[in-house]
């Protein structure tokens, strides 16, 4: 390839970089895109991405190829990531063995040969280092002065990219410690385990929809929407909510209103997310077969959202304890669940539900009322996408 045709690739492809990530709103996704592109546009071997941890005063990176996911944490000022960090300044090593600021540590380790390194800090507009971008093993030779120029310009670009998504992500969170404390606000009163339910509610749900193979961010939204499903219970009086045996007719009229609450209090919501929430709250107590209320909806008129949790909700209902009820083993609410299959649920809804069963298992035996996601399992559930 001539010297025209290689800087004409090398911008072609800088034109790419800058395109694939202008739209992606997901760190760890992001993440992945710069240490793969990167890679490829310097020839280099692999390519870890570092972010500074202000409260920690570390770099973190859990973009380390060839390390299969595993988080790296190096002090701030310490190792090659660490000096670049601190002093701002690019490191171009052509003989890693031969340079006494190479920790060898990680490469004893993982049976990896680290011969030529290059970092550059990742700065935003301000001039503030924000990460380091850590390329090992050029093809052919060194990384030269072009090599570390083409570097520092996808670092640049790179950086606001970081920021936006690192923004968005914060932003996200805040939203769903929102969504997470009103759910508990109806959820407690009824119930003496109120996070693990919604957690459960929330985890089940995702499992689900992956089952059935959704898109991945309408996984992340019925995961985050779900704990919402009973938020119309505020309305509903203790006498009624409280009560210990069995309804009477008018008392259970009016114990199906909380649907309508729910969906009253998140309509109008601006957010897609409430949005998807607000049809779960009206909607996850109608039956497949049109015998449900509020609505009395039938089949595919019930959204996608509310079939899920719909059984997620019933599923966890029953496998714990209630006022008025004593909790059923898992094995038997499943077979609830299967009987109906096309009656009360959506038989392709139940059938994700089948599908994804031992990991729902996992999820029900933990019950610190803290986390119940399973490490490792979204990566674990690319399986149940049909």
């Amino acid at each position: 390839m001539t010297r025209p045709e290689e800087l004409e690739k090398r911008l072609n492809m800088l034109v790419k970089f800058g395109g694939l990530i202008s739209t992606e709103t997901n760190l760890t996704k992001l993440l992945e895109v710069i240490a793969d592109q990167v890679k490829l546009m310097l020839n280099g071997d692999r390519c870890s991405v570092f972010i500074v941890d202000r409260q920690t005063n570390e770099l973190w990176s859990k973009i380390a190829q060839g390390m299969q996911q595993t988080e790296i944490r190096v002090p701030f000022g310490k190792g090659i990531a660490g000096l670049v960090a601190s002093t701002g300044r690019a490191i171009n090593i052509t003989d890693a063995y031969g340079d006494t600021r190479f920790n060898h540590d990680l490469d004893m380790m993982t049976g990896y040969h680290t011969r030529t390194i290059l970092a550059v800090p990742l700065k935003n507009v301000g001039g503030h280092i924000i990460g380091v971008f850590e390329v090992m093993n050029k093809d052919q030779g060194s990384f030269g002065p072009e090599d570390e120029g083409i570097l520092q310009l996808m670092g640049s670009l790179a950086a606001s990219a970081i920021e936006n998504a690192q923004l968005y992500e914060s932003l996200s969170k805040s939203q769903l410690e929102t969504i997470y404390r009103l759910a508990v606000t109806a959820e407690y009163r009824d119930q003496h385990d109120t996070a693990i339910h919604l957690r459960h509610i929330s985890e089940y749900s995702a499992l689900i929809a992956l089952g059935m193979g959704l898109p991945e961010r309408e996984v992340e939204n019925i995961r985050y929407a779900s704990p919402l499903h009973d938020i119309g219970k505020v309305g509903i009086a203790d006498a009624i909510l409280l009560k210990p045996g069995k309804l009477t007719p008018d008392e259970f009229e009016e114990m199906k209103k909380h649907t309508l609450y729910g969906a009253k209090i998140l309509s109008g919501a601006e957010s897609s997310l409430l949005q998807i929430a607000c049809k779960v709250a009206a909607s996850h107590h109608e039956k497949f077969n049109g015998e449900g209320y509020p609505s009395r909806l039938k089949g595919e008129q019930i959204p996608i959202h509310a079939r899920i949790v719909s059984v997620a909700d019933v599923f966890d209902a029953l496998c714990m304890q209630r006022v008025y009820k004593p909790k059923w083993d898992p094995e038997k609410a499943r077979d609830y669940i299967l009987e109906e299959k096309g009656k009360a649920f959506d038989p392709a809804v139940v059938e994700a539900f089948e599908r994804t069963y031992a990991d729902i298992t996992k999820i029900y035996a933990i019950t610190d009322g803290k986390t119940t996601i399973i490490p490792g399992i979204t990566k674990e559930l690319h399986k149940y996408n049909f």
